[in-house]
């Protein structure tokens, strides 16, 4: 196997697994505004999808198009980080339970989660986010859509959590 159709192969998993959290939040989203749930965010959302798509296909048509070499002890170590990010997105998941959206939302009267990986971080998924930008176009050395994807979401997640930080506020104040 060619190392474009290995790097191929992880984004499509990657794409798949984007594809599971879609239809976990829609679920979940349905849930939250049966109970009342706020949301907020809704003109970042569009740019945030847009930018993830973007990722994975960079990730795949930098290498293709700019002749990036290949460097196995730096695609081991990527891909061990990549399973990481997707372990610690998945805890997040699993720990916010219905509470958990790709888009913000909120749910009145509930209380904040401060159990698994939220006892040490305030948004551990975006950590998770953050590293998953890096770690995924250095698999193949696709290094421009490392730094481009990093520099375009450190706004989108500046913009969201300080959303998020202000839906909180005002629907669970104990959040403050």
């Amino acid at each position: 196997m060619g190392s474009l159709s290995f790097v191929t192969i992880v984004v499509l998993a990657v794409a798949v697994e984007r594809v599971a959290e879609l239809i976990v939040a829609r679920r979940h989203l349905q849930w939250a505004r049966e109970r009342g749930g706020v949301e907020a965010g809704e003109r970042h959302y569009p740019v945030m999808v847009t930018l993830h798509a973007a990722l994975l296909v960079a990730t795949v048509a930098e290498p293709a198009l700019l002749h990036r070499p290949f460097l196995g002890w730096l695609a081991g170590p990527m891909l061990a980080v990549l399973l990481a990010t997707q372990a610690l997105r998945w805890w997040c998941i699993r720990t916010l339970g219905q509470q958990w959206n790709t888009r913000v939302v909120v749910v009145p009267g509930l209380p904040l989660v401060s159990g698994g990986p939220y006892r040490w971080l305030r948004h551990p998924n975006y950590v998770a986010v953050a590293v998953e930008g890096v770690a995924l176009p250095l698999v193949h050395t696709a290094w421009v859509t490392a730094v481009a994807f990093t520099v375009v979401n450190a706004g989108v997640l500046a913009t969201r959590i300080r959303c998020e930080n202000r839906l909180l506020a005002s629907v669970a104040p104990a959040a403050r």
